[in-house]
């Protein structure tokens, strides 16, 4: 596998030779000074070019680069399925080399550096041949710390959490699992997903990132938690998924409670009742029942 400073120097070195490419940048996780390098850490580059018509034309200055094991043009995909983008705006190259190392490698015309350069204070500059690049301040990942929440965003999370959930209770008992693992996925544990995070923000002062898709959420609290967060996803059968749910709302009445009270704000009880009892009263109707009450 080539080595970090490898990589760096083949980015570079291409770049410099390259008359089209007038500046690069760095952001990712590369870029992230809180976070802990490992081996699959991608190089998130982004080319300041000074068009991108003739890199998407002929790719084989992409070989460069090294053998890929798969190469993405997500752009391309876009366009093929009918979304509209101008290739002229920007375009992307993702490739997984058989070394092991990725680039993810965004052509950004000079144009729309204003534009998009410093959205992400994620920015570490690696070459500017004409001065072109704005000074940044150093890379922070301040852009990604967990976000305290406005009383309206708590109320919206605990309402929507209450009334969602029962819908997994009801798809246990018609015996639609996958509806009630889909339901419990994409919406009920995202739910208390967020309430832990607030808790996390709370204890942190609001000044921690948790990763994408929370994958550093385990950092930040018990084992015990963990392990309870961890059954939530064991859902392999209707008995499981039943235990899964009650440890999903015994879980969030607790940390909604609790970041209530940290932060002020109200928290309705009685709704949480209502709701969750009504979800263990679904649980105990009858297979052949024909009312609910």
């Amino acid at each position: 596998m080539r080595s970090e400073k490898e990589m760096y120097d083949l980015i570079l070195d291409i770049a410099k030779r390259d008359e089209r490419i007038r500046a690069v940048y760095m952001n990712g996780s590369r870029a992230n000074p809180n976070i802990k390098k490992d081996i699959f850490q991608d190089y998130d580059i982004v080319y300041v070019v000074t068009e991108t018509k003739t890199f998407i034309e002929d790719k084989k200055w992409t070989s460069n680069f090294g053998e890929p094991i798969i190469f993405q043009e997500p752009d391309k995909l876009d366009k093929m399925q009918g979304i509209n983008i101008d290739f002229n705006n920007g375009y992307t190259y993702l490739m997984q080399f058989t070394d092991g190392n990725r680039i993810d490698l965004h052509l950004q015309p000079i144009n729309m550096l204003t534009e998009e350069y410093n959205k992400d204070k994620l920015v570490v500059q690696l070459l500017d041949k004409d001065n072109i690049l704005p000074e940044v301040k150093p890379a922070s990942d301040e852009d990604y710390w967990i976000k305290k929440p406005s009383y309206e965003e708590y109320f919206s999370e605990c309402n929507n959490f209450w009334w969602v959930a029962p819908y997994c209770a009801k798809g246990l008992w018609r015996k639609e699992i996958l509806y009630s693992i889909g339901v419990m996925n994409n919406y009920v544990r995202d739910g208390l997903i967020t309430m832990i995070k607030w808790k996390v923000g709370i204890e942190t002062n609001f000044k921690v990132s948790i990763g994408k898709s929370n994958k550093f959420l385990k950092e930040y609290i018990d084992k015990e938690l963990w392990d309870k967060l961890m059954s939530t996803f064991n859902m392999s059968d209707y008995n499981s998924s039943w235990t899964a749910l009650f440890i999903t709302c015994e879980l969030f009445e607790e940390f909604a409670y609790s970041v209530s009270k940290q932060l002020g704000y109200e928290y309705n009880y009685d709704e949480a009742q209502r709701s969750f009892n009504f979800i263990k009263h679904i649980k105990e109707l009858p297979d052949d029942a024909l009312e609910i009450y």
